[in-house]
């Protein structure tokens, strides 16, 4: 992805508005339907204007969607994605996601979506949102690491793969959300991840630590 240089902040405000306009139509729409003229017409600006903050156009375009939304989704589970140490950051963690994901005004996964529309096509595009997801299940193994360098989880836990779990339970679950349109499947993949974590655990029938089943204000 180009970025142009010597951008002003009037310059940066305007590139991050086009963005965050391009980032609702896409989810909307999704990446194919939505066109360069449709990101005009929402943002009111010139098809120069685009090429300026975009110089290879759709491409840079999505490629910064991308990103913008990597650092939202990253952000929305901080500080508690970078901790992970303890059954209550895990616990942390599951209440940031759940409250990121009821807040999307559209269901599923921004960024999941996109690689599951990309795949196989559009190169560089496709590049950026599969290393969104590198970038989250790296952060994840980290976090599964952590619980073993404390004693939490066992030491014979494969770290990687844990997390390369964790990662694919969630994406289902938000796949199947995004399908039934109701957040049900969500909390069940959220269920199944603290199982699968505390089939790891060294002491799997802990009860002061156990992490509570569906919070973050949901009733079943």
């Amino acid at each position: 992805m180009s970025t142009p240089e010597g951008l002003t902040r009037k310059g940066l405000a305007t590139r991050a508005r086009i963005v965050e306009a391009a980032a609702e139509l896409v989810l909307a729409r999704g990446v194919n339907a939505t066109t360069l003229e449709d990101v005009r017409a929402a943002t009111r600006t010139s098809g120069s204007q685009l090429f300026h903050y975009f110089p290879e156009g759709k491409p840079d375009l999505v490629s910064a969607l991308a990103h913008w939304q990597t650092a939202r989704l990253l952000d929305a589970q901080r500080p508690y994605l970078d901790e992970l140490d303890s059954w209550e950051s895990w616990q942390k963690w599951r209440e940031a996601i759940t409250a990121y994901y009821r807040a999307q005004p559209y269901w599923g996964c921004p960024i999941g979506s996109m690689v599951n529309e990309l795949a196989g096509s559009h190169d560089q595009v496709a590049a950026a949102a599969q290393n969104a997801m590198a970038e989250w299940q790296r952060l994840l193994q980290a976090g599964t690491e952590r619980m073993i360098t404390a004693g939490l989880l066992r030491a014979d836990t494969d770290g990687q793969r844990l997390a390369r779990s964790i990662l694919a339970i969630l994406q289902g679950g938000l796949l199947m959300t995004k399908t039934t349109r109701t957040e049900e499947p969500l909390l069940d993949a959220l269920d199944t991840i603290f199982l699968t974590l505390r089939a790891h655990a060294v002491d799997p029938h802990a009860e002061d630590d156990e992490p509570k089943r569906r919070s973050g204000g949901v009733s079943d």
